[in-house]
């Protein structure tokens, strides 16, 4: 009756039920502005509820202006209230096609292996943090971060990367791609563009553009950014990955790094530098940051979401003092703090070198898994290929003289359930690497590595 059917059975209360629908047809249009409702007596009568769960509907429709009640007048449905429904064929248009349901093979990059995760110990932990943090703790703590966190970080990065930083000057973020967002906000000087690699990391591109900078792209070779094409005092920053260059691999020589910083210094900027995936170097100890060359020009970003996992959204940056307070007025009011918690879990996981003894551990296996990949290549495309970049993080680049990578070839091969990113994907000046593919081999076990590159190979050969 009046297009209402109750659910008896339902979580759902019967007062709200008739609520729902009565809105609906309203804002349908199938109830008319002006059409009067049936009294709550009347309407209790033919649904078979009580009056009081007709009189709570009806008071849930008035107070929120679906219906219009007057003193010796029947209850109308109010003027205004149809809305047209979106043609469900429109759908707003996509990068690429449907994600497949399930991937034959998936090497996208940046993907830590979260089997080998110790979540029982980072289980135990959070509850510990929950247990024994203090009650202020649990309002806001500010958007420095916990202390304990700050000074756990500062004593990492010694013991991983040989740099001496005062706590004071590490911020916590939510990852690396919201210390972007803040830099980016912190840094922009009117009508000045930010430097950046060619190619760089897609999603981190997208931000400084959101934020409305202007791009000024240089080369990358194997060796990371090509300064000596840097060039003119109209940028503001410069954002860079010297450590590991994303995504050719290329680690910074020492001679291009003072040039940058000289750069810097002259022209009153600072660098950017996002050290995104260092830990995990497989022919020595992690590269020296940029930062150490000059920590007054070089704003430090790192995460913790590639070492442990995507989902902790924890990263940090090393500021020069005299940005502090800037930072904290954007980040109050952005967001205020990260979650108090896992920050708490994350300084004891610090604390208790749990972290080093897991880096060391994953650092082994994804080692062994990076030489894995670089056989199967061998076995199934002889010396039709090379790798780019230094033998460090969580993929490969690599190159195929002759193919063409673009996005036609990222879609058939989606079409075929193989997840393969080109490198044109990453780049801002089209058609320089379209020979370039990268292959993220950190989540995947070494069969399904093998497995993955016979799918490669096939792939291939359907395009030929």
């Amino acid at each position: 009756m009046w297009g209402i059917t109750l659910q008896r059975e339902s979580d759902m209360t019967l007062a709200r039920q008739i609520y729902s629908s009565l809105r609906e047809h309203m804002m349908k249009g199938t109830m008319k502005p002006g059409e009067a409702l049936p009294s709550t007596r009347e309407l209790a009568k033919l649904l078979m509820v009580s009056r009081n769960t007709v009189c709570e509907a009806y008071e849930m429709l008035s107070s929120e202006g679906f219906i219009v009640s007057r003193q010796g007048s029947p209850t109308r449905v109010a003027d205004g209230l149809s809305l047209e429904t979106n043609d469900p064929g429109m759908e707003p248009p996509g990068e690429l096609m449907k994600q497949p349901d399930r991937w034959l093979v998936d090497f996208r990059t940046g993907k830590p292996d979260l089997r080998r995760f110790p979540r029982q110990s980072w289980a135990q932990a959070l509850r510990k943090a929950a247990e024994v943090m203090q009650l202020e703790q649990w309002g806001y703590t500010g958007p420095e971060g916990l202390d304990v966190l700050r000074s756990e970080i500062s004593a990492w990065l010694f013991r991983s990367r040989g740099i001496t930083v005062n706590p004071k000057n590490l911020f916590i973020t939510a990852g690396a791609t919201q210390a972007l967002h803040i830099l980016a906000e912190l840094l922009s000087r009117k009508g000045q563009k930010i430097m950046v690699e060619d190619p760089c990391h897609t999603g981190m591109l997208r931000v400084l553009q959101g934020k409305g900078y202007d791009i000024n792209s240089i080369p990358v070779d194997e060796q990371g950014l090509q300064t000596d094409l840097i060039k003119g005092d109209e940028i503001c920053a410069m954002y860079v990955t010297p450590s590991h260059q994303f995504p050719l691999g290329g680690i910074l020589p020492a001679g291009r790094r003072t040039t940058l910083v000289r750069f810097a210094r002259k022209h009153d900027q600072y660098i950017i530098e996002d050290d995104y995936d260092s830990e995990f170097r497989y022919t020595g100890v992690p590269v020296a940051p940029l930062y150490s060359l000059d920590p007054q020009r070089v704003i430090y970003v790192g995460t913790f979401s590639k070492i442990l996992f995507p989902s902790l959204r924890i990263g940090y940056v090393i500021l020069p003092p005299h940005l502090h307070k800037r930072w904290r007025d954007i980040r109050t009011h952005m967001d205020v703090q990260n979650p108090p918690f896992e920050q708490a879990a994350l300084a004891e996981f610090l604390s208790s070198r749990k972290m080093d003894r897991y880096v060391r551990m994953m650092r082994k296996v994804y080692g062994q898994r990076r030489k894995t990949l670089l056989e199967s290549l061998e076995k199934e495309f002889g010396r039709t290929w090379r790798s780019w970049g230094d033998a460090a993080g969580l993929h490969l680049a690599v190159q195929f003289s002759g193919m063409c990578f673009d996005h036609d070839f990222r879609v058939f091969a989606k079409q075929r359930s193989v997840y393969v990113t080109p490198v044109e994907y990453h780049s801002i000046n089209k058609g320089v690497h379209l020979d370039k593919i990268l292959l993220g081999y950190g989540h995947l076990e070494e069969e399904e590595i093998r497995a993955g590159v016979r799918l490669l190979k096939n792939l291939f050969e359907q395009m030929s």
